[in-house]
């Protein structure tokens, strides 16, 4: 499925700001045998005094900006084209979950897809004892490494309830899980907490997701979303595979990929800091249209 993409970000502040630096990650990459991108471009208002557009660690594209002169507002826009590429219906070829660990020990790069950099806690997702007894009673050591991250995935599901405006971006994973309830970031920091606590490496994929309104309504401009989801290796043979616990689904050719990481800390689409005074308000607007 092809995809043309559109995003506004704006920040309004209540005094002009100065010295502003802003790291942005919403360029969607291309993936091999999953993701095509023939265009993409990142426009910034009002234009930074430094621009540098680059690569992070974990490959994902990433722009550094620097204001030097003061301003009242920065707005980000994106207009990219994206092919998502329908997975392969393949045999599972994972291990069982007990024959993982040798195959993540074998594993000799410390590339920034090896499984050994999404095993232990990371700054967003620590060590979870509630999530990992959750975990323990949601799987069963006969299952393979793919059915284990399909049963946790489904249970994650099935046990929260997604609520905007129960957390916001800094809840901390534990608290999201004790209340039951959040965001498509949280039920994916709780599903890679979970798969972590059984020694199944887990990363945080942020990316945008195309919503398909109720029959016979028409489709709302800036309805559609930026999304977050899990992938999780499931062994050398299956490698990379990609699950969204909160539409408990495997990820198929609705979501387009734009930044890989160890959680949300490295791949939150804009973070930055600023020197102003003053309330801030933001707004934002997605379009993910098929072509």
């Amino acid at each position: 499925m092809r995809y043309n993409i559109r995003l506004s970000i704006g920040y309004i502040y209540g005094a002009p700001s100065d010295h502003a630096r802003t790291l942005v990650r919403l360029l969607p990459s291309d993936l091999p045998g999953r993701q095509l991108v023939s265009s993409r471009l990142l426009s910034v208002y009002p234009m930074p005094d430094e621009r540098r557009d680059t690569t992070d660690f974990f490959g994902n594209a990433m722009s550094v900006l620097a204001f030097h002169q003061p301003i009242e507002q920065i707005d980000l826009t994106v207009a990219a084209r994206a092919e998502r590429l329908q997975p392969s219906d393949s045999l599972d070829l994972s291990p069982s979950l007990g024959a993982l660990a040798p195959e993540v020990a074998q594993y000799r790069s410390l590339e920034a897809a090896a499984p050994h950099h999404y095993l232990g806690p990371s700054k967003r997702i620590g060590l979870e004892p509630a999530i990992a007894e959750f975990a323990a009673a949601s799987s069963d050591p006969r299952l393979t490494v793919l059915q284990t991250v399909d049963a946790i995935t489904s249970a994650v599901h099935s046990v929260m309830r997604f609520d905007p405006g129960a957390t916001d971006v800094d809840t901390p994973t534990g608290e999201a899980f004790a209340n039951r309830h959040g965001v498509c970031q949280d039920f994916s920091h709780i599903t890679i907490a979970a798969l972590r606590s059984l020694g199944i490496p887990a990363r945080y994929v942020s990316g945008f997701l195309r919503t398909i309104p109720p029959a016979g309504q028409p489709r709302l401009e800036g309805a559609d979303a930026m999304h977050a989801w899990v992938a999780a290796w499931c062994g050398a043979e299956a490698g990379w595979i990609e699950f969204d616990p909160t539409n408990a689904c495997m990820v198929g050719t609705d979501h387009v990929a734009v930044a890989y990481g160890r959680d949300y800390a490295d791949v939150a689409p804009v973070k930055g800091v600023l020197r102003t005074s003053g309330d801030q308000t933001s707004q934002h607007s997605v379009d993910v249209e098929p072509v």
